[in-house]
């Protein structure tokens, strides 16, 4: 197992195979840029990606919001990656925030956002690229860029249309407006929403039902999902049947099948 990195404006967590990483950045509201949470997350990421000892994480954030995106006072002043010339600044975005949809559509575990508060822009953002959202009371959404004068620059207009669907990503993007949990919930956005003292609860419930399955299978399954979301289907027959292939070969489905048949709980050990 590799060794749990220490992270700058973020805390991270590993028990019974669920990872948690909580932003720890309240005093901004959890923003992505001003802090250290876009490396923290990549870091994340990575570990996860390489220590076969996870099987889900969840994202959440400590205090009042998840996160509230882009630093908006960064923005007014024109400092730190919002400085400079034009080309200046997309090299800043490349190699700032856009680190994060990259390493977040390549993560080879489950996600799960535990929205505890305001995602806002691209705070909102992070929670689309995970697998699973869930809300309490307290969540607020909100595709913001347009109220601000400038566009979605961390991918969202990618990622919000493939949870939503395209009519009604248009319409919070080129609105601003923000949506509270039960509307998300209406639109698909949020999978569930609890009490506020519920969330990380039943996130951690969700987490731990998907690491109790074969870890090696999870990686997988995963792995062919986020294929399905881009491949021509006889593109993605072929690498199921390849995947399939490998899968009847493992050991934690041999055993799978002998639980099963033998009407008791499984052990895997990933192999």
């Amino acid at each position: 197992m590799s060794k749990i990195p220490t992270l700058t404006d973020a805390t991270l967590e590993l028990e019974n195979r669920v990872a948690t990483l909580t932003f720890q950045r309240d005093d901004v509201r959890n923003a992505l840029t001003g802090t250290s949470l876009v490396d923290d997350i990549v870091q994340t990421v990575a570990w996860a990606n390489l220590n076969r000892e996870v099987s889900a994480l969840i994202i959440t954030g400590a205090g009042k919001a998840f996160s509230s995106g882009g630093n908006v006072k960064e923005m007014r002043d024109q400092a730190g990656m919002f400085g400079g010339a034009a080309a200046e600044i997309q090299e800043q975005y490349r190699m700032g925030i856009q680190r994060i949809p990259l390493a977040m559509h390549d993560i080879e575990v489950p996600t799960i956002a535990a929205i505890n508060g305001a995602a806002i822009g691209a705070g909102f953002d992070l929670c689309n690229m995970c697998d699973i959202r869930i809300g309490c009371p307290n969540t607020l959404l909100g595709e913001t860029f347009i109220n601000l004068g400038i566009i979605p620059g961390d991918g969202g207009a990618w990622f919000l249309q493939r949870v939503a669907g395209y009519q009604r990503a248009a319409e919070l993007t080129l609105t601003g407006r923000l949506i509270q949990a039960q509307e998300a919930l209406e639109y698909n956005i949020l999978m569930e929403v609890v009490e506020a003292d519920e969330l990380l609860p039943r996130a951690r419930a969700i987490a731990a039902e998907i690491a109790a399955k074969p870890p090696r299978g999870v990686r997988m399954t995963k792995r062919l999902l986020k294929a399905a979301q881009r491949m021509e289907l006889k593109d993605l027959l072929d690498m199921s049947a390849s995947l399939q292939a490998i899968s009847h070969q493992m050991d934690d489905h041999r055993e799978a099948v002998s639980a099963f048949l033998d009407k008791r709980d499984p052990s895997f050990r990933g192999d």
